[in-house]
């Protein structure tokens, strides 16, 4: 089997997030590796062009991006007890292209996702992250589906 040396770990903003990371964890610890997380704002529509002139879509966004970045480094340290040297990204973007750019940039072995299962119409308007990363990715990819809440 080859050599696990960086899991990237793709951080949604879900109630599974800490579920799947256990997996990533398990792995990182079974294989000594490092952890990188990335998280992705995605802004699907772009509605600059219309003014509205009670709220600023610009200072929308910096907050928007400003909550992804502090979301994604309070995560990382929440776990630096157990990962002294993981990382956290934060990119904006469609996220299965942000994924796997990263796992390219960071010469990742795995990225290890949560997926949300949707199906029929949900998943023709929506998509699925997992299955562009799959598609797509440099190396293996473990996804797991979260559990739900009891």
């Amino acid at each position: 089997m080859k050599d696990i040396k960086t899991i990237l770990f793709a951080l949604d903003i879900s109630d599974g997030a800490e579920y799947v990371f256990e997996y990533a964890a398990a792995m990182a610890n079974a294989f000594c590796a490092q952890i990188a997380v990335i998280h992705v704002i995605h802004r699907q529509t772009d509605l600059r062009e219309y003014y509205v002139p009670e709220m600023s879509f610009e200072e929308t966004d910096r907050q928007i991006d400003e909550a992804a970045v502090k979301m994604t480094n309070d995560f990382c340290e929440r776990h630096r007890k157990d990962f002294h040297d993981i990382k956290g990204f934060t990119e904006v973007g469609v996220p299965h292209e942000k994924i796997v750019e990263k796992a390219i940039e960071i010469n990742a072995s795995m990225i290890v996702m949560g997926t949300h299962g949707r199906q029929g119409f949900e998943h023709f308007i929506f998509g699925s992250t997992a299955e562009g990363v799959v598609k797509n990715a440099p190396c293996p990819v473990l996804t797991i589906r979260p559990q739900k809440a009891e």
